[in-house]
């Protein structure tokens, strides 16, 4: 009780900064001053005003979370004709993924994740009233949680995932994270390595069910797209990249243009406020670029700039093999599984401690290398392009990898159903 009180009075001070950096933000990225209000759950849009028919509420932070979220949420609204869904999210981009997915479906209303404050979180749940909540990954929000069990909400943490580094951080803060963990009412957890650390941190009734990005299918229409962009030359690409493996790999592909195979680089950034900035970086390197906005790649270019938003599954349709971000340097690494449902051959580093259980399941299945660094990673990407009977054979083995997993969207409807009214 004192330590979420201390943490609230925390929360409190830090909130004209937390103000300040979201206009900042918002300079880039408007969508961060977008109904700000609404972070502080003060609504103001007709369309959310509360629901004659109950409502299911599922938070799904960005992008990743919101298409993963979206098997359960299809089933959600199947297999409860008679209910309302609300979705919240904490990014634009998370966000704007949502509207695009659901913009025409009249039973999903939207709004921003309030901030986790005592009487943000009160007015949150004593607008919608939800009969449910649903939180995707790792959201543990100790005054939302407290609130909601206080009113007898039950709240569901799904397709749950803690690292080993997340779990010694919230270790650290167990007084806090420990009693908002026990407000749960149940956990679907992604794997037993997940469900382990959960449940040494206090977390009750904790269910396997896997990983929910599994059951997300690529897109066909975008799977036609990336057909269609395929060029008559090596493709390699560099997916959902981080700020300093950019420098990395546009040098790695200095060398690999200067070899027969002449390949290209498909570079999309994993945060789109920073394509410009890639851009000038890729002008700086001295290599020939256009932009995925502006025109498609000819013979000349020895970099195509990805800047574009929801067309990874295009991306992994026209490339070779493909170099998951964010796991060179020690950033935790990206999600893989969608590479892996495309039939892409993987490639990735050692820094994969976000995606580890996914990223070893993967290698073990022969659909994914990992590489040590920038080096190691350009020698593999050369001895693949080299042989395509090896890259075959990973393609084979990504797919059946990616449908080896599949189900958690049903065993996590079969956990939901007992909290459903």
């Amino acid at each position: 009780m004192i330590a979420r009180i201390f943490y609230s009075l925390l929360f409190y001070l830090a909130t004209p900064f937390i103000l300040l950096r979201l206009f900042w933000r918002g300079r880039k990225q408007p969508g961060y001053r977008q109904e700000w209000r609404e972070r502080f759950a003060f609504y103001r849009a007709p369309c959310l005003r509360p629901s004659q028919l109950p409502l299911i509420w599922l938070h799904a932070v960005s992008v990743g979370e919101t298409r993963a979220a979206k098997p359960l949420i299809d089933a959600l609204l199947e297999r409860y004709p008679r209910h309302k869904l609300l979705i919240t999210s904490m990014t634009p981009t998370g966000f704007a993924t949502a509207l695009e997915l659901y913009r025409h479906e009249p039973r999903i209303l939207q709004t921003w994740f309030p901030y986790d404050l005592p009487d943000v979180v009160w007015r949150f749940f004593r607008h919608f009233q939800p009969a449910l909540g649903i939180l995707l990954e790792t959201e543990i929000w100790p005054n939302l949680l407290r609130e909601a069990a206080r009113r007898k909400i039950p709240v569901v943490l799904v397709n749950a995932r803690l690292s080993s580094r997340s779990a010694r951080a919230y270790g650290k803060i167990a007084r806090v994270i420990r009693p908002a963990l026990q407000c749960l009412a149940a956990v679907a957890a992604q794997s037993e390595a997940d469900a382990n650390r959960l449940a040494i941190l206090g977390a009750p009734n904790i269910h396997i069910c896997g990983n929910l990005k599994f059951d997300l299918a690529p897109d066909p229409d975008l799977m036609v797209l990336g057909e269609s962009w395929k060029l008559p030359r090596p493709i390699w690409l560099a997916a959902s990249t981080r700020e300093g493996e950019e420098t990395l790999l546009l040098a790695l592909q200095k060398e690999l243009c200067k070899t027969p195979a002449r390949p290209l680089l498909v570079l999309v950034p994993r945060h789109p406020q920073r394509f410009d900035a890639i851009a000038q970086l890729i002008a700086q390197q001295g290599l020939t670029f256009s932009r995925r906005s502006q025109d498609l790649p000819d013979a000349k270019i020895e970099v195509w700039l990805g800047d574009s938003m929801g067309e990874m599954p295009a991306y992994y349709r026209l490339a070779d093999v493909a170099f998951i971000g964010g796991s060179l340097l020690p950033l935790g690494g990206q999600n893989l599984i969608e590479a892996a449902a495309c039939g892409c051959p993987i490639l990735i580093g050692q820094h994969t401690f976000n995606f580890a259980q996914a990223t070893e399941n993967a290698i073990a299945a022969g659909a994914a290398k990992r590489v040590a660094n920038a080096p190691e990673l350009g020698e593999e990407i050369a001895k693949l392009l080299a042989n395509p009977a090896e890259l075959q054979a990973m393609r084979e083995a990504a797919l059946t990898f990616a449908r080896q997993h599949r189900g958690a969207t049903e065993r996590t409807l079969c956990l939901l159903e007992q909290f459903v009214a």
